[in-house]
Formats: structure tokens, sequence, C-alpha cells
């Protein structure tokens, strides 16, 4: 979600020829993209800084020109090489254990902010409010205060290859909002801090998701709600909020920025799917994309499961068809 307004300017320190510069609107949200191309030697750079950006974040941030033109890295191992000639960015165990700190001392504020205790000690308030409107049929099987989790770095580090490389269509030059590096990481990847509630029936994901952004608006905090439903048979809401935190850079020093948590709802048979083939997924986001269609290729892996996710989908609205019916809602 965008918590602020975002302008971008790159520009070469070493160009050895004319320097266009053009301004546009990218989106309706007004924000500003100031873009300088030029004619690069080998050893040259771009210079990014980033202003008043998604999140307040700082960047500036350098990029060696002469790995621009190269393809696609294609794992990890792979990554962290582009990461450090491309980038000048060697990620350490400093960076490992700066994330683990930023990200657990985030997790505890949360859980101690006022809008996740409100929500969460009104949870059997909106079990019992569905139940009115529903026959008595339960929201949750499980009426607790969920967990909140943090992104283990591994993981997080996954994601800013996808981000960076595997699902950026620009390379080998950067994603629209600029490359994901560990100066505005927090500020880019949503779900460091997620928590997630299950609910049983697959309206219940629609009724649950109305009142947490209800509490969203009652703490004027933002929400984006986004009802995912993936190609591989993915189906859940997310809700992302900002809240300010105060966190210590790599050099120690504190700042304070709006770093996004995501909250997601999903019913019991999409967990217990997610639980169940998570190691397949995470496997399969290392991968690029591959050319072929994988719904026509019905001896692969990913014909079998993500059907198989697809069915059950549309198993569960027949369950909630039939007991309305049933009922005479």
């Amino acid at each position: 979600m965008r918590c602020h307004s975002a302008s971008y300017i790159l520009f070469s320190l070493r160009a050895v020829e004319s320097l266009f510069v053009r301004s546009f609107n990218t989106n309706d949200e007004g924000w500003m993209k100031a873009i300088a191309t030029s004619h690069f030697p080998r050893r040259g750079r771009i210079m990014i800084f980033a202003k008043d950006r998604l999140f307040p974040c700082t960047i500036t941030h350098e990029v060696d020109s002469s790995y621009l033109s190269k393809e696609k890295p294609k794992d990890i191992g792979q990554y962290e090489e582009w990461l450090k000639n491309a980038l000048e960015i060697e990620i350490t165990n400093k960076a490992s254990m700066h994330y683990d700190l930023i990200s657990n001392k985030i997790k505890y504020k949360f859980e101690e902010s006022p809008f996740w205790m409100d929500l969460t000690n009104n949870i059997k308030i909106f079990d019992e409010e569905y139940q009115r409107e529903h026959k008595s049929y339960k929201l949750f099987h499980d009426p607790s205060r969920p967990k909140i989790y943090t992104k283990p770095f591994d993981t997080f580090f996954l994601k800013t290859y996808r981000k960076n490389i595997l699902e950026n269509d620009n390379f080998p030059e950067a994603p629209e909002e600029g490359w994901i590096t560990p100066d505005n990481w927090f500020c880019r990847i949503q779900d460091i801090i997620r928590t997630r509630f299950v609910v049983k029936y697959i309206d219940g994901v629609e009724f649950l998701t109305n009142r947490i952004d209800s509490y969203c608006r009652k703490f004027d905090l933002p929400c984006e709600i986004n009802l995912e439903a993936k190609e591989e048979g993915y189906y859940a809401a997310h809700l992302y909020t900002c809240q300010d935190f105060e966190m210590p850079k790599l050099t120690w020093d504190t700042e304070k920025i709006e770093i996004p948590v995501e909250i997601q709802v999903m019913t019991q048979l999409q967990d217990h799917i997610v639980m169940l083939l998570h190691k397949y997924y995470e496997e399969n986001r290392k991968k690029i994309a591959r050319e072929d269609k994988w719904q026509w290729n019905y001896k692969s892996d990913e014909f079998a499961v993500n059907y198989l996710a697809h069915i059950l989908h549309y198993v569960e609205g027949m369950i909630v068809e039939i007991r309305d019916d049933e009922r005479g809602d």
C-alpha cells in the first residue's frame, strides 16, 4: 500500500553524451517520476535519489551500468553476486542480524498497539454478530487472538529477489518503484510483520475484512484491501495498514518510519492448503517464470496442485450456498 507519495530522480554521474530529462505522472495518486537517460561508459554509474517516497525512507544508491545488460540471475547465489557487482551491496551477517532485530522490535510494538489490542479483544463479538446474521453458524473454529509472525530473513531476502529480478519486467533496469535494497526494504516489503485470521466459511472472509477495515478507520489508520485470487489457486483477503515505528539504522542511530503490516483473512480449508503446500510454493517462487502454460501440461506438478486449490475454492462456495438454502437465507 502507498502511505505516502513518491518522486524519483535518476541521473548519470559520468555521462559522456547529452542528458535527457522527462517528467510525467505515473498514476492517479499524482506522484511524479523524473527520469534522466543517457549513454554511459562501461564503468559509469547511475545515482538514484528518492524523496517523499512510498514510505519515508531515504535512498542514495549507485548502480554499476556495466551489469545492466546481463541476463537475470537464475538463483539466490547468482542474485547475491549480482547485488555485489551491480549495486555494490554485500549481504553479510550484519545485515541479517539487523533485520532480525528490527523485525522483532516491530512485532512487539504492533502486538502492544491500541489498534491490535482493541481489535482482538472484540473477536468474540464478531463471532456473535456473524451467528446472528447466519442462523447460529460460527465465524471462527478458534476465536483466540491470532499470533503475529515475522518473515524469516531467508524468506524475506528471497522476496527481494522476486521483486528485483523475477517479477521485474524492466530488467536489467530497475522496477517501476526502484530497486529494493537494505536502505529501503523495511518500507518496500509489505509482509515483514503479518498475522492471519482463519474463518470457517467463505463468506466469513468478507464479513471479517469489513470489521477490520472499520477498526482501521476508528484508529485513523490507512487500510488497503486486496482480495487475492492467484493463478496457482491461492484465495485470501490481504489487508495492509501502516504504523509508525522508531528503529535503529545499520549505523545504529535511529529513525522513525511507517512500516506496513499485513493482515490475512482466509478460510480453514485454504489455511490447511497453504500449510501443506508451503514448501512447494516457496520452491516454485525461486524459479524464473516458464514460457509454457502449466494449464495445458496435465503431467506437471503445477497442474495437479493448482487445480486442486481452485476446485476446493469452488466447493467452499457451494457449501455456503447449500447452508444458506437450508436455513432460508
